[in-house]
C-alpha cells in the first residue's frame, strides 16, 4: 500500500500536467472565449498548475498561490453557473462535456477540490519540538481525496471522448 505521502506527490503530479495542458488549451484557442474569460481560465489553471507541481516545497508562496487560484476558481464557477442557467445550457450537475460551459465549470470545480486539498496539507501546524506535527485532517484523507480527484478529473474526459465518442460545441 502507498504511503499517503507518495500518493498525494503522484496524484499532485498528475494535477499539475491536467492543469497546464487545460491552461495551454485556453492559450491555443483565444477566438472562442472573451479575453477577461480567457485571462481567467489561463490564470487558474496556471496557478492550479504550479501548486500542484510545487505543493509542498516552499509552503509560504505556494498557500498565497493556492489561495489566488481558490478565488479565481469560485469566482469562474459561479460565473459559469449563473452562465449555464441564464442560456438554459446545461443543469447544475450536468456532466456533458459537449458544453463549453460545462466543461468550464468542471475545470474550475477540479481547480477548487484540488487548491482546498492543498490548503488542508499547507495549514497542518508544526509544535515547537523537531518533527512533531500535530494533525488537523490525516494526511491519508487528504492524499485519497486527490487520488479521487485524480480519478474523476482523467475518468470522465475518457468516458466522454472514448467510449461515448462525444464531440465538443462551442
Amino acid at each position: 500500500m502507498a504511503k499517503p505521502r507518495n500518493l498525494f506527490t503522484c496524484c499532485s503530479l498528475l494535477m499539475a500536467i491536467m492543469f497546464g495542458l487545460s491552461s495551454s488549451v485556453q492559450l491555443n484557442d483565444p477566438g472562442i472565449l472573451p479575453v477577461l474569460l480567457l485571462v481567467l481560465l489561463v490564470s487558474l489553471y496556471a496557478c492550479a498548475c504550479i501548486v500542484n507541481l510545487l505543493n509542498w516545497r516552499i509552503s509560504g508562496y505556494i498557500k498565497h498561490v493556492a489561495q489566488v487560484a481558490l478565488c479565481l476558481g469560485v469566482l469562474l464557477f459561479i460565473k459559469v453557473v449563473v452562465e449555464g442557467y441564464v442560456r438554459k445550457i446545461a443543469g447544475l450537475w450536468s456532466l456533458d462535456l459537449a458544453e463549453r460551459v460545462v466543461r468550464e465549470k468542471t475545470g474550475s470545480l477540479l481547480a477548487i477540490i484540488s487548491m482546498v486539498l492543498h490548503l488542508v496539507c499547507l495549514s497542518e501546524p508544526v509544535d515547537v519540538k523537531p518533527r512533531k506535527k500535530r494533525k488537523i485532517v490525516g494526511r491519508g484523507v487528504v492524499a485519497y481525496g486527490m487520488a479521487g480527484l485524480v480519478a474523476f478529473s482523467y475518468g470522465l474526459p475518457f468516458v466522454f471522448f472514448v467510449i461515448q465518442k462525444g464531440e465538443m460545441r462551442f
